[in-house]
């Protein structure tokens, strides 16, 4: 599995946003010029986010966008999903119909175990834990890199 801008600047955003101080809204242009991604490509990555209620667009002149759940109930395979789509390696997991070999495919099974265990994984990982990780790399004195 290769994740995509979309996931990768997607998690970097929020991940920005759970750093600000809570309640009150930051403007994606800040978050965009911290992450060094476009703002319109953000506003792409932030719409399906938006409609999938994890983050909440509040308009007016301090307007700008927060979280619209807590950072622990978001999960980092909840984020890949509405940015990427699937987490499945093959299509064959999702839509067994599409291959005549499904049922009888050992291969098939591997891929379908891959998949479960990523999609423990990520389940079992939300914002604030990234937020976390982030602030320890921080106190450590690392630098967070900019793409």
């Amino acid at each position: 599995m290769k994740l995509s801008t979309r996931a990768r600047y997607g998690t970097r955003a929020l991940l920005d946003l759970v750093r600000q101080p809570p309640n009150e809204p930051v403007q994606l242009k800040e978050i965009a010029r911290r992450q060094g991604v476009s703002l319109h490509y953000l506003e792409h990555l932030i719409t399906p986010l938006i409609t999938a209620g994890i983050i909440r667009s509040i308009r007016g002149a301090r307007g700008g966008v927060k979280l619209a759940r807590p950072a622990e109930q978001i999960s980092l395979a909840e984020i890949i999903r509405l940015l990427e789509g699937s987490l499945t390696p093959v299509e064959c997991i999702d839509k067994p119909d599409n291959c005549p070999r499904a049922a009888a495919c050992a291969t098939r099974d591997v891929w379908s175990e891959m998949q479960q265990i990523i999609q423990n994984f990520l389940e079992g990982i939300t914002l604030r834990d990234m937020a976390e990780r982030q602030k320890n790399k921080d106190a450590a004195g690392q630098t967070m890199y900019y793409v």
